[in-house]
C-alpha cells in the first residue's frame, strides 16, 4: 500500500510535519479505499487543487470550495490568523507553519 509518510513524524497541532496529512487522515489510512487515498496523495502532491494558495502560490485544497460540506482542515488545532488580503485557504505546508492559537 502506497504511502505518503516520510517517516520525518510531528504533530503540529493536527497535521504531521513530516507527510503534511491530518491526524484523521493518517488515522484512517489504513482503512481508507484505494480512491480515498490518491486523493488524499494527490492533493498533497498539489496535483488535486481548488486554488494557489495566497502565500507561497503552490497548490492549495478547500474541500468547501471543492463543494463539500466541511473542510480538512476543521481537523487541525486553531492557528492564528493571517494577513493574506484574500479569503483563499493556506496551503498545507503555510498552514503547518502556522503558530497555533
Amino acid at each position: 500500500m502506497k504511502t505518503p509518510c516520510k517517516a520525518a513524524c510531528k504533530n503540529n497541532g493536527g497535521i504531521c510535519s513530516g507527510c503534511l496529512r491530518t491526524i484523521p487522515e493518517i488515522v484512517n489510512w489504513r482503512d481508507a479505499d484505494e480512491e480515498t487515498r490518491h486523493h488524499i496523495m494527490d492533493t498533497l502532491a498539489g496535483i488535486t487543487s481548488t486554488h494557489l494558495c495566497p502565500s507561497c502560490q503552490q497548490p492549495a485544497q478547500c474541500d468547501i470550495a471543492a463543494g463539500k460540506s466541511s473542510c480538512w482542515c476543521f481537523a487541525l488545532e486553531e492557528r492564528e490568523a493571517t494577513e493574506t488580503n484574500t479569503d483563499l485557504c493556506l496551503c498545507r505546508a503555510c498552514l503547518e507553519k502556522q503558530p497555533l492559537a
